[in-house]
């Protein structure tokens, strides 16, 4: 007589933004169980030094990009559409510094352009070209013997949005004690059209330290403003063809690429999730940075 074989279908993947905040962690908690990690953990490297602290991102359902309806949308953030992280991954739990980026320097030689800008301890490193930070990547990924690489577009906003459907991880408006965007260009400010307003905090020449400011509901620093962050999808002018599992499309200008998260330098519309801005592959900024993902 045949045996019968029974296969325990998976899990339906959630909706991650028709949960509450603790309901979100509990997600995080379990991905993290499931890789047999904890959900904030740095990989050790060959030369005994210990990589960028990284954060498990479980699977899940959101919305992706913008209504017109949300202040600041942009045409190149529609249409807003329901995208699937199939599988959990680690991103980096604060954009890359200037100190984890000078263990690279040091070990490779890597030349540093003494004309240039540059941070130094835990400021994220900027003025880093596209090329620059794959070699920061295959360099990481030799070290620790595990895969590195830029997160994806849609794997950036998920992990920003923790769960949340509005502009910033804090809700409908945001100050610039909780994000670090240009203080003479708030959001609610601008979007009820005030003539006069006192800036909350002086102007800022410059990033600043990675992790003082308040984390998400996944416990990620600096999803929104500091510095630009590169990811590895290249520019499309909007959502229109986006392939729903989140994977890069096709139909990429492969000249360009999408920066999210703001910065120091602009208003605070540009540091919502949904916003994206185009950047040359080439291009070099004081206020354009990037964060790792860990393969799981």
């Amino acid at each position: 007589m045949a045996t019968a074989e029974f296969f325990r279908a998976d899990p339906p993947t959630p909706h991650v933004d028709e949960l509450n905040a603790l309901e979100v962690r509990e997600l995080q908690l379990n991905a993290a169980k499931i890789a047999n990690l904890p959900p904030h953990f740095r990989d050790s490297c060959k030369s005994g030094e210990l990589a960028p602290e990284m954060t498990v991102i479980p699977p899940g359902r959101f919305e992706m990009g913008s209504e017109p309806a949300e202040y600041g949308h942009r045409r190149e953030e529609y249409p807003r559409h329901l995208t699937t992280i199939h599988r959990a991954f680690a991103i980096g739990t604060y954009p890359i510094t200037a100190a984890e980026f000078e263990q690279f320097r040091q070990a490779t030689e890597w030349f540093l352009r003494p004309e240039l800008i540059w941070h130094s301890g835990r400021l994220p490193v900027i003025n880093i070209r596209m090329e620059d930070i794959k070699l920061y990547l295959e360099w990481l990924s030799a070290e620790t013997g595990q895969r590195y690489r830029l997160p994806t577009e849609a794997e950036w906003e998920y992990a920003a949005r923790a769960g949340t459907i509005t502009p910033f991880y804090h809700g409908d408006d945001v100050s610039c004690k909780e994000v670090h965007f240009n203080p003479l260009f708030p959001y609610k400010e601008s979007q009820e059209k005030r003539r006069w307003y006192m800036p909350r905090c002086f102007p800022s020449p410059k990033a600043s330290e990675t992790g003082i400011r308040t984390a998400n509901a996944w416990g990620l620093h600096d999803m929104h403003g500091n510095v630009w962050e590169f990811t590895s999808n290249h520019w499309t002018t909007s959502h229109l063809y986006a392939n729903r599992d989140g994977s890069p499309t096709t139909s990429a200008n492969p000249h360009w690429y999408v920066t999210k998260g703001g910065s120091w330098f602009d208003p605070a519309v540009l540091a919502r999730s949904a916003a994206r801005k185009k950047r040359y592959l080439d291009e070099l900024d004081t206020n354009l940075g990037f964060r790792v993902v860990r393969e799981l």
